[in-house]
């Protein structure tokens, strides 16, 4: 196996930690406005993440470094090509981290509601922009023969597409709901087993037909691999979560989001970004990569750091695994 080959790889693992670490972040924002009946429990959804979302974030940013590093031309054409989505998911990002830490800095009742909201709309924009944002990358867009898009917005706005969007505002908002269930006691956390059922069985519905779409489309022996394991695990999160046993249930939907992200990819190679206007002008792991050279530094490096970084996020969790409910919360002044 190439260099370049390891590199897709490990760009798929990065993409795969983020999304499900940072999905059931965006799952919970979400889950402030649709579980939550008053402030006290939205402070504790809240606290259920707040230890660790910024830490979570950190797959994104290493993702995003090694596609720049590791694919340059892929970098280039995937940030120009979808540059309006890409800066509404960093500017909700931007905003979504002042409002976790800004919302209790004063107790007017407007503030924090303003907040609130904040924190509701910039987990449920970037959930689903990034399905939209993976769903063309997969479909393919128009790249011509200088490796550069040259479709425009609406081109990205198709169904298939959307339908990514959709799968991933779902499969993210169940993720949080179980999370919610596992992380929480009391009222709250019945209440979260009872909305994890319902949106499990929405989103299996959306997401056999997403992937089965893609599959039919795009697949090979692998991806179907892939397709079918999401769809078992799903199945078992939501037959999980019904029986109350929130800690399986976490797992299996992990397990579904990691297996759906690893279809996208597989589905895509030797591909990191084709072109719907000519296969020829396609963007491979071959004519998009850096030098072999500073892919073998780039290996190095990632082979020192990344076990520092899993162990102190690992770490993170384990400090912060108890449940909290709302007798944890402090009345509001």
């Amino acid at each position: 196996m190439e260099l370049h080959d390891v590199w897709f790889v490990l760009i798929a693992v990065l993409w795969i930690g983020y999304f499900f670490l940072e999905g059931f972040d965006f799952g919970i924002g979400v889950l402030t406005k649709l579980l939550a009946r008053d402030r006290k429990e939205r402070r504790v959804l809240i606290n259920t993440i707040g230890p660790v979302w910024d830490g979570n974030e950190v797959w994104l940013l290493s993702a995003g470094g090694a596609t720049f590093a590791a694919f340059p031309e892929w970098y280039a054409t995937l940030f120009s090509g979808f540059y309006l989505p890409l800066l509404i998911i960093l500017l909700c990002l931007i905003v979504r981290g002042v409002a976790f830490e800004y919302r209790a800095k004063r107790p007017e009742e407007r503030w924090q509601t303003n907040w609130e909201h904040a924190i509701f709309w910039t987990s449920l924009i970037p959930a689903v922009l990034w399905g939209v944002a993976f769903g063309n990358i997969v479909r393919g867009v128009k790249i011509d023969a200088d490796m550069e898009y040259v479709g425009n917005l609406w081109d990205l706005l198709n169904p298939y597409a959307l339908l990514g969007g959709l799968v991933t505002l779902f499969l993210f908002t169940f993720h949080g709901a179980v999370f919610a269930a596992l992380k929480t006691v009391g009222d709250i956390r019945a209440r979260a087993r009872g909305a994890a059922l319902k949106l499990g069985v929405a989103t299996a519905v959306l997401a056999l037909l997403f992937l089965v779409w893609t599959q039919v489309e795009n697949g090979n022996g692998w991806s179907l691999v892939a397709m079918a394991i999401a769809v078992v695990a799903l199945v078992l999160a939501v037959g999980t979560i019904a029986a109350g046993r929130e800690g399986w249930s976490f797992a299996f939907s992990g397990v579904t989001i990691a297996a759906a992200v690893a279809m996208l990819f597989l589905t895509l190679f030797p591909n990191v970004m084709p072109s719907s206007l000519n296969e020829a002008w396609n963007l491979t792991v071959t004519n998009a990569s850096s030098s072999p050279y500073t892919l073998k530094i780039m290996t190095w490096c990632a082979g020192i750091a990344t076990p520092v970084v899993l162990l102190y996020q690992g770490w993170t969790y384990w400090v912060f695994r108890k449940r909290i409910g709302t007798h944890h919360i402090a009345d509001a002044h």
